[in-house]
């Protein structure tokens, strides 16, 4: 994958920018595919429903809605993303299990780790466009991330 640098050098008339909010808590350091959107509040269970059922390679953005009040992905659904082939998650939002995410081949930003478990109400929705971050984050658009930042396009980019 090339560095999201040359990418946005290169592509700057077509790139967005995320704004730089995130730690990645996963082990993957470079991450890049199509974007899969999820839209919950403090409920995980259409987000893992997500993580089990998108094709391998996308990349599962989360807006959590930036709450700090519980984490909406633990090694639980870290283990899955890596079972499925998905390169990276996205949350606007709170990570648990620190320690065994790094250990994972996967990318995972998130806004801070929280201890609490997210609630099972199934609340939320998926394949929608979701605004977070600086960003409109379109199911389809693609999305590369690496330790220099995260940038979205409406179509692949090469450089």
């Amino acid at each position: 994958m090339p560095a999201t640098t040359d990418l946005s050098d290169q592509h700057a008339d077509v790139v967005v920018h995320c704004r730089p909010m995130f730690t990645n808590y996963g082990g993957r350091r470079r991450f890049s595919g199509p974007i899969a959107t999820v839209s919950c509040l403090e409920d995980n269970v259409v987000y893992e429903q997500a993580l089990t059922e998108v094709p391998e390679g996308t990349v599962v953005v989360v807006d959590g809605g930036g709450s700090l009040r519980c984490a909406l992905m633990g090694d639980r659904l870290g283990g899955i993303a890596v079972d499925r082939g998905l390169p990276g998650v996205i949350i606007n939002g709170c990570v648990r299990d620190t320690e065994e995410l790094a250990r994972l081949d996967v990318a995972v930003l998130a806004l801070a780790p929280h201890p609490r478990r997210s609630a099972k109400r199934r609340h939320g929705a998926r394949d929608v466009p979701v605004s977070f971050a600086g960003v409109l984050w379109v199911p389809g658009h693609m999305v590369y991330g690496d330790p220099d930042g995260v940038i979205v396009s409406p179509q692949p980019l090469a450089v």
